[in-house]
């Protein structure tokens, strides 16, 4: 530094002013990192904020759901109760239930079509027709896994209900054809109540036939050996038919063929000739039987209201149906709970059908069916198959239900639909047969054309 210029300690130095401003700078910048750190959190948490909390204000809070549920012959004290029980678990999905009695006002399948109920009860018969009409929603595997299906139902439901990999719907019940038994009438022939061949009956020789008790005078029946042989007064006549059919190796959906003609031959001769055991002349079946005028029924298990509302006091067993030597199969018969299509709610009804189907659920319900008639539905679960054992009409059936099959000619469902149409062909066959108008091979050949009418304007 020059000696001769004069120091002012007051003014600043270049480096003073140069460490100021450094200082300054800094400061500045700490602050502005600090601002912006603040401003991101603030930020952040506001984006949180409004993910979290603000959807929350445009919710609809503690929507109702109403769902309409269409029955078939329940008591409606029973799922009434079963629906409060839902509700309590559900409050904000509201099951309305109506029962449809399909006998009086029948066009069932089309009312469904027309009026959409969310959730809806159908004869395992109409899989096909109901499918085709586009009225049933598949099963979500949830639900699927939930309910057991795959691993507590028997074969017979898993092969109508499960339709190219999905699951179509869900019953509450099963129910198999049965033989029913007049322990009165066999004692006096001196015959054991049991399970036998088709032979058994159909021989010469045959025990059973001496049954028949037929007017010295007349050769009128008065007493029969077992109902076959006709349609038009032999109740689930259609069912038999599919028996003999199945238990011949014959799939009803395809009933052709000479095992067919053998079987329709064979169900025809029982009401022909001289050595006949059934005729026109005769009440229905069920009503004989009742009336203890027939030793041998063909029936389910809902039958048997029926006939100890006519004769409380008629003395009867029941065992399973006759069988030929390595096929004991039967036929099955039962109500199916399904989910419409069309519903705008399938989540929440199939959440009650998750609900109606559970085990607790299913033997609540035998109970309080069980006070209000001589028992409940027999349980569509193999595992519940014991909770039945000790009662000794009902057992039966289900006993059977490992072994049985279904078939599009069935009998008692009201639906005046396609079922109704099949029934009236293979009516027709067995008339015609019965009456001798035509051939085994033509009555089979113009009942399978019949079939594929039927069928073919669901074909894809």
């Amino acid at each position: 530094m020059d000696e001769n210029i004069p120091q002012n300690p007051d003014y600043p130095t270049l480096e003073a002013e140069e460490s100021e401003a450094d200082g300054n700078y800094n400061k500045k910048k700490i602050i502005s990192i600090v601002i912006g750190g603040v401003i991101v959190v603030f930020l952040l948490i506001l984006v949180i904020a409004l993910i979290l909390i603000l959807p929350k204000f445009f919710q609809k809070k503690n929507e109702k759901v109403e769902l309409t549920y269409w029955g078939v012959w329940e008591n409606s004290a029973v799922i009434s109760e079963v629906i409060q029980d839902f509700t309590k678990e559900h409050p904000d999905i509201k099951i309305k239930y109506e029962d449809q009695n399909i006998k009086v006002i029948g066009k069932y399948i089309d009312r469904i079509s027309a009026q959409s109920p969310d959730i809806y009860r159908y004869h395992n018969s109409w899989v096909t027709e109901l499918l085709g009409r586009g009225l049933l929603a598949p099963f979500p595997q949830d639900v699927v896994k939930t309910t057991e299906l795959e691993i507590q139902y028997y074969d017979v439901i898993k092969k109508d209900l499960k339709i190219k990999g999905a699951y179509y719907g869900i019953p509450l019940g099963i129910d198999t054809l049965a033989l029913f038994i007049n322990t009165k009438l066999f004692q006096a022939a001196g015959l054991t109540p049991q399970s036998m061949l088709w032979e058994d009956l159909f021989r010469e020789q045959s025990p059973y036939l001496p049954m028949t008790v037929r007017d010295g005078t007349t050769g009128k029946i008065s007493t029969s050996t077992i109902a076959l042989g006709r349609i038009d007064n032999i109740a689930h006549a259609t069912d038999i038919i599919s028996l003999l059919l199945v238990q011949s190796g014959v799939s009803p959906m395809k009933p052709d063929g000479q095992n067919t003609q053998r079987a329709l031959t064979f169900y025809t001769t029982f009401a022909k000739g001289d050595t006949k055991v059934w005729d026109e002349t005769l009440d229905n079946s069920k009503l004989a039987f009742a009336k203890g005028n027939l030793a041998m029924f063909f029936g389910y298990s809902w039958d048997i209201f029926e006939i100890k509302a006519v004769n409380p006091n008629l003395e009867f067993t029941v065992v399973p149906v006759p069988y030929v030597p390595g096929n004991k199969k039967t036929i099955a018969s039962y109500w199916v709970e399904g989910v419409s299509s069309k519903t705008k709610h399938q989540k929440e009804a199939f959440e009650f059908l998750k609900f109606l189907t559970k085990r607790e659920t299913l033997e609540k319900m035998y109970a309080k069916e069980s006070k209000l008639r001589l028992f409940g539905e027999p349980y569509p679960r193999i595992d519940m198959a014991e909770l039945l054992k000790d009662n000794l009409l009902i057992y039966p059936f289900v006993q059977q239900a490992k072994n049985a099959e279904s078939t599009i000619f069935s009998s008692d469902t009201y639906d005046d639909a396609d079922i109704s149409v099949l029934n009236g062909y293979l009516g027709d066959a067995v008339t015609s047969l019965l009456n001798g108008n035509t051939s085994p091979d033509t009555a089979v050949s113009k009942l399978n054309e019949g079939v594929n009418s039927v069928f073919g304007k669901y074909a894809k």
